[in-house]
């Protein structure tokens, strides 16, 4: 008798269709760094923060209004985001602005949004 295993093996065992899988599937590099950049919409605060830029750039003083937040925790993940690269900062004089980074982040954001509405 076959263990549960070997049946699974034996009925949908296609090698043709495994070894293209892996030939398309993304290096361990790129998995590891793609897994590092979903954890940050893992922690709510951030997500917060990003939710704030998706309006548009702002300072540390108007994230941590915004959000109801302390500047020193706002300033806190903002150095964890802009090092994920998913903020950009601007400086203007001695302030600094922080936005999304690109269009991509908007577009994750957002269809995360929708996709949680649905």
């Amino acid at each position: 008798m076959l263990r549960k295993e070997e049946k699974k093996k034996e009925c949908c065992k296609d090698d043709k269709f495994i070894t293209k899988v892996q030939s398309i599937m993304a290096d361990e590099e790129t998995i590891f760094l793609l897994s590092d950049f979903f954890k940050n919409f893992g922690d709510s605060t951030r997500v917060k923060i990003m939710g704030a830029l998706f309006n548009g750039e702002m300072c540390v003083g108007t994230i941590a209004d915004v959000l109801n937040m302390t500047q020193s925790a706002v300033s806190h993940q903002l150095r964890v985001l802009k090092a994920s690269r998913l903020v950009k900062a601007r400086k203007e004089g001695k302030l600094v602005y922080y936005s999304l980074n690109d269009d991509h982040i908007k577009m994750i954001y957002k269809m995360g949004i929708e996709h949680i509405l649905e």
